[in-house]
């Protein structure tokens, strides 16, 4: 057994950017003014970051006259877009906090957002795919129907007092247009701007990211300045990235993957910003690549996977890839030979965080081994610590040994808004984020994570880790995907299932499967019910749902908990 401890410590010779967004944004522009900064492949803009700082101030001034002020709420609630970066950046010069919401949330869940944030503004797409957001917030604020929008107040957010809608012909009468919003900067100085932004801290919260909603009720993560820049920061650095690179993000910017890994990423060392759609598509992926010669891309492994099945992939030329992050869930190793050598991300890394960690705490370096990049998360950023303990006693554990994965340091949120019981569950006295993700520790520091502590299953007494049958059955070549579930069990308390997604044009029957099994694993690990699929249960950022496959396998098996 090993002598070291699952205990490490982040060195970093780079120091922390002691700065806020504004700031960091404005010195970038003094840097790299002619740089492409963004280009909204699907709108048709392109901004150098001389253009882009010009419509950010505009939208900063525009906000101000509407009266919101730092510490004040607004929400986003729409799709990737040129607008959502505009305001992102714009709200972070005034200390307004962003408040990121779910493309795809329906009334419930928006209703929620809104109210346990206290949203004072929410920017708003017109509709998106099948969702009506101006038919939506009309059905929770029937008084949007009516204006002028500076009348507007609703009795049932008694806390939202402006609607901005990005479709402009879609605007109700209560709604003001994002064309409303950018014409009045002219009714605040740039001196006022200035003066506002100076007086902005980087450890004051600039940001609320909701909870995945992997586990259920969704929680808001109050993020810094502080947290979130330096992530951004740290992560891109990981990837050597330089003002000549151009990343491709294809991932929700609502989420940490796409607004502080991707955006400020790419502005804290002046890349471009490359947005091939307003929503994932593989085909507008490709084409961004290569039409924008982009040297970097994005993605969780499904979306990777849908790249590289797409039937025209070969007449993609990609050669101008270097690097990118895959992140979400750990990438089979088929999958990433496939990126590496067709996709010729030679430097890929893999990243391991959550919405709580601004999200980035592990990440591969573009150096490291084959092996490590598919079987592990990578080691620890730079100025954060990693320990992983025993969830029964929090003692540390040998490395080698599986522990909860806890992170402390810069990157941990400053709490759940308006939810301290939550908050001091989840962050010990000492500071430590409990991340409720269960992890082994090798002797190199490289950690590779075994699954959710609420995920494994126990079956007659035996204790049965979900991603050891994961990563056995993606070995069957006529397997594309895998997901395992425990289900209850009236003889021994839980069973094994097991969701499947075959390669396309495959065949595989329940007991072909077994027989595939038997004599390789356990047999208590063999999957008693076995389910084959098209889809998983995802977020919007493609994390598997689990507590929902429990949920539909429950019902159609008949089963009761």
């Amino acid at each position: 057994m090993s002598t070291l401890s699952s205990y490490v410590c982040g060195v970093g010779s780079t120091p922390l950017l002691g700065l806020t967004i504004g700031d960091l944004f404005d010195r970038t522009v003094a840097n790299h003014p002619e740089n492409d900064a963004l280009i909204s492949r699907h709108q048709g803009l392109r901004y150098t970051y001389r253009e882009l700082q010009a419509a950010v101030n505009e939208c900063a001034r525009g906000l101000l006259h509407l009266g919101v002020k730092a510490g004040d709420r607004v929400g986003i609630w729409a799709p990737n877009g040129a607008e959502w970066c505009i305001a992102q950046f714009a709200t972070a010069k005034i200390g307004a906090i962003l408040v990121n919401i779910n493309p795809s949330y329906r009334l419930n869940e928006l209703e929620y957002a809104l109210k346990q944030s206290g949203t004072g503004t929410l920017i708003l797409q017109g509709q998106f795919k099948t969702s009506d957001y101006v038919g939506m917030i009309c059905e929770l604020a029937p008084e949007a129907k009516s204006g002028p929008p500076a009348n507007f107040k609703s009795e049932r957010l008694p806390d939202l007092r402006h609607l901005v809608c990005l479709d402009e012909n879609l605007a109700t009468d209560g709604m003001w247009t994002w064309s409303d919003i950018m014409a009045m900067h002219s009714e605040v100085s740039e001196a006022e701007l200035t003066k506002i932004q100076g007086t902005l801290q980087f450890d004051d919260p600039i940001n609320i990211q909701y909870t995945s909603g992997t586990t259920g009720a969704p929680k808001g993560a109050t993020l810094s300045h502080n947290n979130i820049l330096n992530n951004g920061y740290f992560v891109a650095r990981a990837m050597n990235l330089t003002d000549q690179d151009r990343m491709v993000i294809p991932v929700p910017l609502y989420h940490c993957f796409g607004m502080v890994m991707g955006n400020l990423g790419c502005v804290t060392h002046g890349a471009t910003m490359i947005y091939p759609n307003d929503g994932f598509d593989p085909e507008a992926t490709l084409k961004a690549v290569v039409e924008e010669k982009a040297t970097a891309l994005y993605g969780v492994p499904t979306m990777f996977i849908a790249e590289l099945e797409h039937p025209d992939f070969e007449s993609f030329d990609l050669s101008t890839l270097r690097t990118g992050i895959m992140a979400g869930s750990n990438c089979p190793a088929e999958v990433m030979k496939r990126v590496m050598k067709q996709m010729h991300m030679d430097d890929v890394t893999i990243a391991y965080g959550m919405t709580e960690t601004s999200p980035v705490s592990l990440q591969t370096a573009i150096d490291a081994p084959f092996e490590k990049r598919v079987s592990t998360v990578g080691t620890i950023q730079p100025h954060l610590e990693v320990k992983l303990v025993d969830p029964a006693t929090g003692r540390i554990v040998p490395r080698g040994e599986r522990g909860e994965l806890c992170t402390r340091g810069y990157s941990v949120m400053l709490g759940y808004w308006n939810n301290d019981e939550a908050t001091t569950k989840t962050i010990d006295r000492a500071g430590w984020m409990h991340t409720g993700d269960l992890a082994v520790m090798d002797e190199e520091g490289y950690i590779a994570i075994t699954g959710r502590i609420k995920d494994m299953i126990i079956r007659g007494g035996e204790n049965i880790y979900p991603r050891e049958i994961e990563e056995f059955l993606y070995t069957h070549p006529a397997i594309s995907d895998v997901q395992v579930i425990g289900v209850p069990d009236t003889k021994y308390g839980e069973e094994v299932m097991a969701w499947v997604k075959l390669v396309e044009g495959e065949q595989l029957d329940e007991d072909a499967l077994r027989a595939f099994c038997k004599g390789q694993i356990a047999h208590y690990k063999i999957p008693r019910y076995i389910k084959f699929v098209d889809n998983f249960p995802m977020t919007v950022t493609g994390k598997i749902q689990k507590f929902k496959m429990r949920e539909i396998s429950v019902e159609e098996l008949g089963l009761t908990f």
